[in-house]
């Protein structure tokens, strides 16, 4: 039987580390870690989202800032506000939730944020430690998935890793960081020939793609290692369901084809999920804690 990466478990034992951790710098400094998180409109998804990560910061003691703004908001006025919030000096980490409005530009209101206060790991400051192996603030979704692999023992050093997508949020620091831990990476996209070929090469898959039930068993290789970061609302024709009942969640792979086939797997939901959330707060710990000049005590959990 398959081995479940259970991130949900994993994501309450990291909540429990950090909010021992902010409770023992309390005793020496005056404030709490600060998170601000912008969320531009009213997307359904992003909502969810930081709903999910305010709820988080309250349970372990971080104090939220919450930024909602207008679906509207103009470059200028958007970079205005993220200049105030780099000043501030109750915020330590600073997440702009992605996507933006179309007339938004995504990679110059990233470089605006301060490189010590990115929460997310996507200042190309510190995508440009990522790939010099330098201490920094890491992309909060393969970061979580690198502290599953490590809670469950999963050898990396000397392995084939695929991972399939290739953005900046997810695919493309994920291939750096199971890189730095010694795999042989190969990426693969939409525009990859023979892309079953290619994941059935993997000792262990990662799939970021973003389309619902793309990878299949004729994808996986036996006894592989896969991890699925996608999750999608699906609809479920069949009557008499009410409004909450008429869709199920999904990643992007088909579980119910691979489970009986590979080594072990992630969930959707309460896999690699919780783990993005958990990770987001241990970047924003972190950097209070240097912030503080407190000691850094919890880099261990941080790829």
């Amino acid at each position: 039987m398959a081995n479940i990466l259970d991130g949900k478990k994993l994501a309450q034992e990291i909540e429990l580390v950090l909010k021992q951790t902010i409770e023992s710098g309390l005793k020496v400094v005056k404030r709490s870690p600060g998170l601000a998180v912008i969320r531009v409109g009213n997307d359904p998804a992003s909502g969810v989202y930081v709903n999910y990560k305010e709820k988080a910061c309250d349970r372990i003691g971080v104090r939220s800032f919450p930024q909602h703004l207008k679906e509207d908001i103009s470059m200028e006025e958007l970079t205005e506000k993220i200049k105030i919030l780099n000043l501030n000096e109750n915020i330590d980490g600073i997440l702009l939730q992605l996507p933006l409005p179309s007339h938004l530009n995504e990679s110059l209101l990233l470089s605006g944020i301060n490189p010590d206060k990115d929460a997310d790991g996507l200042h190309p400051l510190n995508l440009g430690r990522l790939i010099k192996g330098e201490k920094g603030p890491r992309s909060c979704t393969p970061a979580g998935v690198m502290a599953l692999l490590k809670r469950n023992e999963i050898k990396i050093e000397g392995k084939r890793a695929v991972v399939v997508g290739r953005s900046i949020l997810v695919g493309k620091p994920m291939a750096l960081m199971l890189e730095a831990a010694n795999a042989t990476v190969t990426i693969a996209h939409s525009k990859s020939e023979d892309l079953n070929f290619l994941t059935r090469e993997a000792d262990l898959l990662v799939v970021a793609a973003g389309k619902p039930h793309l990878i299949g068993e004729n994808h996986v290789k036996e006894n592989s290692v896969v991890v699925d970061v996608g999750i999608h609302r699906i609809p479920l024709n069949e009557d008499n369901l009410n409004e909450s009942q008429k869709f199920k969640l999904c990643g992007d792979v088909k579980i119910f084809e691979i489970e009986d086939k590979v080594a072990a797997y992630s969930p959707v939901p309460g896999g690699v999920g919780p783990m993005t959330v958990t990770m987001l707060l241990a970047n924003t710990v972190d950097r209070w804690q240097k912030h503080c000049g407190l000691p850094l005590t919890i880099s261990h959990l941080l790829p």
